[in-house]
This record gives structure tokens, C-alpha cells and sequence, in this order.
């Protein structure tokens, strides 16, 4: 490794380190004044709030990264160029093709380090923080966490739901179960869906057993509707906190989540949205040092307005991703554009871009 090669990769890796904490910083800190009187009103120990807001912290990494490693290099290069440095670099013979390689063979790294965290560590973390949020903050009634085949628990009623889907508030493969004080089962309604409209759960393709008795025996009368509103006594946010969301799972795990869902006959386009988007933007951290290396080599300007200015674009890039990245997801989930689309076009749009920068630039 050059002595150059040192140069740029210790510059980088510094600003990026001072970046990432300031970031993950300013979220941490407005989570914590969000959060924190919770914790005080569920009479928890102080360390037990910290805890959580650790746990919290690969997840706001994994989503901020992409951010500090597009502002570190333009920086970088913003700094060279106000020092002269990166002129007499070109004038050494030292090559644009040279700086890039350095810059975007780093920024690999960073793609797949962004990848073994978000696929294994953030899925850990994330469950963990999520079971102290849901069962010693809110303090929720007994229910058993799982991916599928979900049982919630609340008075006198057990629900049993095959698959629910947290974007759409739609339960498919729905079984209630209604019980007297004598824990007898009084009622049972099976029905193929159901969702929350208005606040009110309305079920479709329903079938109800009622215990009846008449002079001689006790015995279950059966009707089928449907459609029908459903007195029940969950809210969506009941069946969020027991289905497992994407962000808890890896992507074996999701995998294997949509071949069962699929395999039951219910839709699983959700899922695969966001199996697609856990493979696709470890992939903008290559992209935006593409355009970051690209637009700081060939920014001729000079001066303290030229950081300004870079640090501008950078946010300006950082903003317009977001909103286009989240903005095809949401296509994704409505089905109006298949999920390897909504997941990848946002990662390609700025790729193409990010390339007619690099061909401009005097190699």
C-alpha cells in the first residue's frame, strides 16, 4: 500500500468515524428524550433505558452509514482541493483512475461490512430492543412472538392468525376463540382474512360456531358470512408487536418466511419487498462513493466554499435517495411495481448518474 493510498484511507475513515458519531448522535439523542419518560412512568431502572438505546444503535448505523461515507469522501476531496494537495497529486502523474480506486475499493468494504450488519447483528439487536419496548415499557398482555402461526392473548378470548402483514393491517388464516368464566369455549369464529378499516376489524369468508342449548343438550350452531365486522378486542399495534418484522429477520430466515407464507396460499409481495431492499442498499454505499469521488475530483473550486458547497451536494444527494428509495418501496408494497423493481430502480437511477460524473472526469 503507497503512502498515498494511507493518506486518503486514514483522511476518510477519520471524517467518516466524526460524521458517523455526530449522526447517530443527534438520532440517539432525540430517541432518548422521546422515549425516556416511558421508561420513568414504567418505574424501570436507568440502566435498563440505556440498554436499550444501545441495542438501538447498530440499526441507526446501518441506516445512517451511506450518509457518512458519501460526506467523508467529499470532504476528503473538498480538503485536498483547498490545499492544493489534489493538483499536485495530478501533476505528480498520480492518475484520477488512481484516486478512485483507492476511494471505491474501500467503499466495497463498507458495502459489505454494511451488509454482515444488517443481515446478523441489526436482527439481534433490533428483537432485543423491541421485546423491552413492548413487554417492560408497555406492559402488554401475554403473547408469544413468532414468525407465523401467532397466538395473542387477551380477557377471556385467545386469537390464532396464520400471517399478518403490518403494512397492509391484513390478517389471513384468522381463528378467535371466546371462553365463559368457567374457561368453556362459547364461540369460535375461522375466517380466510380480515383488516382494519375505520377501527373496526372487517372479516371476510367468515364461519361462526355459537354454543346454543335447547331443552335437551348444549350443542354448536354454525354460520357462515361473507363479510362481517368483528367486535374484537386487538389493534393492529397488538398484532405488530408479536408478528416479527423484516428488520428482526436475516435473510435466510426471510427467505424461508416467504416460501411458508406463499406456500399457504396467502401473499407474501411485502416480504419481498423488503428482502429486496436488504440486498440493494448495502449496494448505496458503492453508488454514492462513486458519485462522491466522481463530483470531488472534478470540482475545480477552491476555498472554505468549496467544503460548503460539497457538503451541500452531499445532503442535497443523501435527500433525494431517500425520498426516491422510500417513495419505490411504498410502489413496492401497493403492488404497482414488482418488488425487484421497487427495491433496485432508486440503486440504479443514481448509478447511471453517479457513472456520466466518473466519464467527465480528465483521467
Amino acid at each position: 500500500m503507497s503512502l498515498i493510498d494511507r493518506y486518503l484511507i486514514r483522511e476518510f475513515l477519520r471524517y467518516f468515524g466524526i460524521i458517523l458519531v455526530a449522526i447517530v448522535g443527534i438520532f440517539l439523542a432525540v430517541d432518548f428524550f422521546e422515549k425516556i419518560d416511558d421508561f420513568m412512568d414504567a418505574g424501570l431502572p436507568f440502566t435498563r433505558a440505556m440498554l436499550f438505546f444501545w441495542l438501538r444503535i447498530p440499526f441507526i448505523v446501518s441506516q445512517v452509514a451511506p450518509v457518512g461515507i458519501l460526506l467523508s469522501i467529499l470532504i476528503v476531496f473538498g480538503l485536498t482541493g483547498k490545499h492544493n494537495e489534489l493538483v499536485a497529486l495530478r501533476s505528480g502523474g498520480v492518475s484520477a483512475f488512481y484516486l478512485l480506486r483507492t476511494v471505491l475499493g474501500l467503499s466495497v468494504l463498507f458495502a459489505v461490512l454494511l451488509f454482515f450488519l444488517a443481515d446478523q447483528i441489526v436482527p439481534v439487536t433490533f428483537s432485543k430492543a423491541n421485546r423491552i419496548w413492548m413487554e417492560e415499557v408497555k406492559k402488554r398482555p401475554g403473547m408469544s412472538a413468532r414468525q407465523r402461526n401467532i397466538w395473542i392473548k387477551s380477557h377471556r378470548s385467545i386469537a390464532h392468525i396464520r400471517h399478518y402483514s403490518h403494512r397492509s393491517k391484513t390478517v389471513s388464516g384468522i381463528t378467535l376463540y371466546f371462553f365463559d368464566q368457567q374457561f368453556r369455549l362459547t364461540r369460535r369464529v375461522d375466517a380466510k382474512s380480515a383488516v382494519y378499516k375505520n377501527g373496526q376489524w372487517v372479516f371476510s369468508d367468515l364461519m361462526e360456531q355459537r354454543l346454543a342449548s335447547d331443552s335437551r343438550q348444549e350443542h354448536y350452531q354454525i354460520d357462515f358470512f361473507e363479510q362481517r365486522i368483528e367486535p374484537l378486542d386487538y389493534l393492529p399495534e397488538d398484532f405488530n408487536r408479536v408478528a416479527k418484522k423484516s428488520e428482526e429477520l436475516n435473510i435466510f430466515e426471510l427467505i424461508t418466511y416467504i416460501r411458508a407464507v406463499e406456500a399457504e396460499g396467502y401473499d407474501a409481495t411485502n416480504y419481498r419487498v423488503d428482502l429486496n431492499a436488504k440486498l440493494a442498499f448495502p449496494m448505496v454505499c458503492l453508488i454514492l462513493s462513486m458519485l462522491a469521488a466522481g463530483y470531488g475530483i472534478r470540482h475545480k473550486r477552491r476555498g472554505g466554499h468549496n467544503i460548503s458547497m460539497s457538503i451541500a451536494f452531499g445532503l442535497g444527494v443523501t435527500f433525494l435517495y431517500t425520498i426516491l428509495y422510500n417513495f419505490c418501496l411504498s410502489l413496492g408494497y401497493g403492488e404497482m411495481l414488482p418488488p425487484v423493481v421497487a427495491a433496485w430502480i432508486a440503486n440504479f437511477i443514481f448509478l447511471s448518474y453517479a457513472v456520466l460524473v466518473l466519464m467527465k472526469v480528465e483521467y
